[in-house]
């Protein structure tokens, strides 16, 4: 058995690939976002000043059982998040667009008259921050996602005699953001998204996604592969382990899920100011990760716009970690106030929104040969730190994770508890990370869709400590 090629696609190429409106009428858009923005400045009074962002998408959603479509979708939506000021006191609140200018005009004047009002009642912000720029930017990509038609034909053939179970969606999301002071920016992308599993039985399945911009039919059809050959495994009795220490590759899937977690406090600025960040020890201590490990804030190749609710840009790039090394944090602009340091465009959360961490020198196809007598992680979920300061987490292995024994998968395992922290896994006992990484988009959709990415390879580590 062995590992399909994953292909490496550069956004940024496909940026370059062409500027011009979707057919779903983004651009169209982008105007009613910056005349609804001229009307507001119409209603400022006095010394008001005002910032307004805005989220939207244009999206098709399918969803699969039994490898064929039981609900499909569409959903077209905007929603802009207003900040009236006057001098250091604001009040903020969010309107439904209905992409009618005299409409979306009216919600805007009673909401400007709304805070306005609440305004009087709030104290002076010591921490307000936001950009005076009157430029004006904007960043297209081409349209080069499959329309749903196509893409439900391939993904029904993928499934042929097969319990595929997924969620399929696609189109134009939208990001914006303008201000009293001029500044116009708009960022579009059009994106898909299908995650699915192979399903067998109970907790037995192979879980798998397939994200971009551009779809590449040859990169599906060597996940679709794969995972048909994992279900075969999965078929066989589970196979028995004890908890102990365990050689272990870890899948860009799962390693995400680590990563996430370890974002969610580990570069944040105000964190480390707080001694709230995760990675404390490379803070206060100077412990490093392994030399092979290069984390950067990647806006340049991600999806994520270069530009953030206050009306911040953000640089192609920033280095959080180099050579195993600490760097740079996430700033954001009530940071940048508060500690008298500049902002690198960061958002009020100070997470990464596209995060990217470098390859390394391992080949996909020789994973289970360098594994040799150990596991095979495909999924891990219910994350949560058992030692924060430590940065120890610990979560459970999910779905497809296999036994491998002189360099083959022999069986499937139950689902097994680890308990490790990210200085061994991506420290110590990182024995080194694939040449080929996956660019993964977020999935979510709860709000809406996500221009949050992450592109990574995988990990293959010593020593991973699982506990029952």
């Amino acid at each position: 058995m062995s590992l399909g090629p994953i292909n490496e696609a550069s956004v940024a190429d496909a940026w370059n690939a062409g500027v011009g409106s979707s057919p779903k009428g983004g651009i169209l858009m982008r105007d009613l976002f910056h005349d609804l923005a001229d009307q507001i400045s119409d209603l400022l009074e006095g010394n008001e000043a005002f910032t307004l962002s805005y989220g939207g998408e244009d999206s098709d959603f399918l969803r699969f059982n039994h490898g064929e479509v039981r609900q499909a979708g569409a959903v077209r939506q905007g929603y802009a998040y207003l900040d009236l000021m006057d001098g250091a006191r604001h009040a903020g609140g969010q309107m439904t667009l209905s992409g009618d200018s005299s409409v979306d005009g009216a919600r805007a004047k009673a909401l400007v008259k709304q805070l306005r009002e609440r305004r009087r009642f709030v104290p002076e912000d010591p921490y307000l921050l936001f950009a005076e720029s009157d430029e004006t930017r904007a960043r297209v990509a081409g349209d080069t996602v499959p329309e749903s038609k196509e893409a439900l034909a391939r993904i029904r053939e993928a499934g042929r005699g097969q319990d595929l179970v997924g969620v399929y969606a696609s189109g134009v999301i939208e990001r914006g953001f303008a201000s009293s002071f001029g500044q116009r920016d708009w960022h579009q992308v059009s994106s898909f998204h299908l995650d699915w599993s192979f399903y067998h039985r109970a907790d037995k399945a192979v879980k798998c996604d397939y994200a971009g911009i551009a779809w590449d039919q040859d990169e599906f059809q060597s996940k679709v592969d794969w995972s048909k050959q994992q279900l075969e495994v999965l078929l066989q009795p589970s196979q028995k382990i004890s908890p102990g220490r365990y050689r272990t590759y870890l899948s860009p899937a799962a390693l995400q899920e680590l990563l996430r977690l370890v974002g969610g406090s580990g570069f944040s600025e105000r964190a480390r100011r707080l001694k709230q960040t995760s990675l404390l020890r490379m803070v206060d201590e100077g412990m490093e990760l392994h030399s092979s490990v290069n984390l950067s804030e990647n806006v340049a190749d991600g999806l994520a716009p270069g530009f953030q609710e206050s009306g911040f840009s953000r640089p192609d790039q920033v280095s959080l970690v180099q050579g195993g090394a600490l760097q740079d944090s996430l700033v954001s602009p009530r940071s940048s106030k508060e500690y008298g340091i500049p902002t690198n465009g960061a958002s009020s959360f100070e997470t990464p929104q596209a995060l990217d961490l470098g390859a390394g020198s391992l080949r996909d196809r020789e994973i289970l040969a360098s594994i040799d007598r150990g596991i095979y992680v495909n999924n891990l979920f219910y994350l949560n730190y058992s030692d924060r300061p430590a940065c120890r987490a610990t979560g459970m292995t999910r779905f497809a994770t296999f036994w491998v024994e002189d360099g083959r998968i022999q069986a499937p395992l139950d689902v097994m508890r680890f308990d490790d922290t990210i200085y061994r896994i991506l420290g110590e006992n990182l024995v080194g990370l694939t040449q080929e990484r996956e660019l993964r988009i977020e999935a979510g959709t709860y709000q809406g869709r996500s221009v949050s990415s992450v592109r990574l390879p995988g990990a293959l580590v010593d020593e991973f400590t699982l506990t029952l």
